[in-house]
């Protein structure tokens, strides 16, 4: 049985539903995308991982994408590793989890994510700042709210 729970109680506040909106933007601050999001984050009892994510986004031209991110969990760390991404995320102090993951199709990328949620545990802010060649090259800004 994990301990993810008790061990990552920042990360653990973030059970639940959210919604909101990702904003992409160049180094200049130019918007270069924009769209919806809803993130389910569970911890379920009876899977082999000790985290599931899924995240699903909508684009105002109709388009939809879903993303499914199962996690592993050891010493205070959990571990992602899917066809789409690898990384890791951890907790840093009572209201900020860092995230650090890499596209597997794009070798040369990386990105680190923040993640704060408020003493309520019913707003969220994110922040990727994406790296190439270790490089800024732009940055997602990400404001959510809890709707279960």
């Amino acid at each position: 049985m994990s301990n993810i729970r008790e061990e990552m109680p920042v990360l653990a506040r973030h059970e639940g539903d959210w919604v909101g909106t990702y904003t992409l933007v160049d180094t200049e601050g130019k918007i270069l995308d924009k769209h919806e999001s809803h993130l389910s984050c569970q911890f379920p009892d009876d899977s082999p991982y000790s985290y599931y994510q899924i995240n699903r986004y909508k684009w105002a031209d109709g388009k939809q994408e879903e993303h499914k991110f199962p996690g592993t969990y050891r010493d205070k760390v959990l571990y992602f590793d899917t066809e789409r991404i690898e990384g890791k995320s951890w907790e840093i102090d009572d209201s900020t989890v860092i995230l650090w993951f890499s596209y597997k199709t794009v070798p040369v990328a990386y990105l680190y994510e923040m993640i704060q949620i408020s003493p309520d545990n019913n707003h969220r802010a994110r922040t990727w700042h994406w790296f190439k060649n270790h490089q800024i090259y732009q940055r997602t800004l990400i404001q959510e709210q809890r709707i279960r």
